[in-house]
């Protein structure tokens, strides 16, 4: 075979005047058109835009498409496929004039319940499946209602409006998550905020009065136990006073009998310098007394008398007149015996002298 018979044919479209190809042309030409005329004309419903925070969730003929973008720019069909943003970061939802009856009977409203959730972004389609692109009413805004009204049922006037309302912020965000970790995992509560709730203007009044007493009872028990105070204070201090002072008495009675101590050693030892004085002193005196006799002693010589007495006998010179001189100093038995006697005196006075 040649060249020719190999080259395969390539097929042609029909003559005009075929019906087949009339009416091919004629939809390829009409649907060119119409998409430039949409683009022209409705540039966003074929380019659309999803906004930070927001995926982009489609619908083509009513049916969710398992399709989400991210935000930027995206291209979908004009006039078949509908689009949707969805927010999946942190959103607060509203939920106003929610009236309910208490377990009294009492009517009261509440302005407003701010609901802080978001929708986690892998939870998406199954949420908008289950419960469509305002699946927040059902969850959120409708559940409000529902658990206010069971809660107020439960509890009277006094303990929703007064003694647990602080609870109710916790009650109803924990109410709320479990129903929505069961039913849409994708739901996240993260808070409640509860207002407080509107009553009647008559029972206003009363729980102004009873809250009027109450603050009156309250800063009569400040006061009593600022009193208790004030006086547990001052008996502290008392206490302390009379502790310092005890103290001191203690170190100036302490001071007073450390100087005594030291007076009386003082004492002891001028006492002691004394006896050791006064003993030095009559040992001197002994020892004085002892040489001084050892002395007379070595003097007693029969010349040293004799010079004694006649020294005597001299200082007492008597002048006597008349014809006959008294003869007792002239009498030598008389001076001798006188002599002996005198020497015998004065060895037992020393023998006396050092007995002692």
């Amino acid at each position: 075979m040649d060249a020719q018979q190999r080259r395969p044919e390539i097929p042609r479209a029909p003559p005009v005047g075929e019906p087949g190809g009339d009416v091919s042309s004629i939809f390829i030409a009409f649907g060119v058109f119409a998409a430039i005329a949409a683009l022209v004309m409705f540039p966003s419903s074929l380019v659309h835009q999803v906004p930070e925070g927001h995926v982009g969730a489609y619908w083509r003929g009513g049916a969710l498409l398992n399709i989400i973008t991210e935000p930027g720019f995206h291209l979908k069909l004009p006039f078949i496929t509908n689009y949707e943003p969805v927010q999946v970061t942190l959103q607060t939802d509203q939920v106003k004039d929610i009236p309910c009856g208490t377990k009294g009977g009492v009517m009261i409203t509440f302005e407003k319940i701010e609901v802080v959730n978001r929708l986690r972004k892998d939870y998406v389609y199954d949420t908008l499946l289950n419960y469509g692109v305002n699946y927040d009413n059902t969850w959120i805004y409708d559940k409000i209602h529902h658990e206010i009204n069971q809660f107020c049922s439960s509890h009277s006037l006094q303990q929703v409006y007064i003694d647990i309302f602080d609870q109710i912020d916790e009650r109803m965000k924990d109410a709320l998550q479990a129903d929505c970790t069961r039913y849409a995992p994708g739901i996240e509560i993260l808070s409640v905020r509860v207002t407080k709730p509107k009553i009647p203007e008559s029972v206003r009044r009363n729980f102004e009065q009873m809250e009027e007493e109450r603050t009156k009872v309250l800063i009569a028990i400040e006061k009593q136990r600022v009193a208790e105070k004030e006086a547990e204070t001052k008996k502290i201090m008392a206490i302390s006073e009379a502790e310092k002072n005890a103290n001191v008495s203690k170190i100036l009675m302490q001071q007073k009998l450390t100087e005594k101590d030291s007076s009386r050693r003082e004492a002891d030892i001028e006492n002691q310098m004394y006896l050791d004085r006064q003993k030095s002193l009559a040992d001197a005196d002994y020892y004085r007394v002892l040489k001084e006799a050892e002395a007379n002693k070595l003097k007693l010589t029969p010349e040293f008398l004799e010079l004694k007495f006649i020294d005597a006998i001299a200082r007492n010179t008597k002048i006597f007149f008349g014809d006959k001189v008294p003869n007792m100093v002239l009498d030598q038995r008389l001076l001798g015996n006188f002599l002996n006697h005198s020497t015998k005196d004065k060895d037992g006075s020393l023998e006396m002298a050092t007995d002692t």
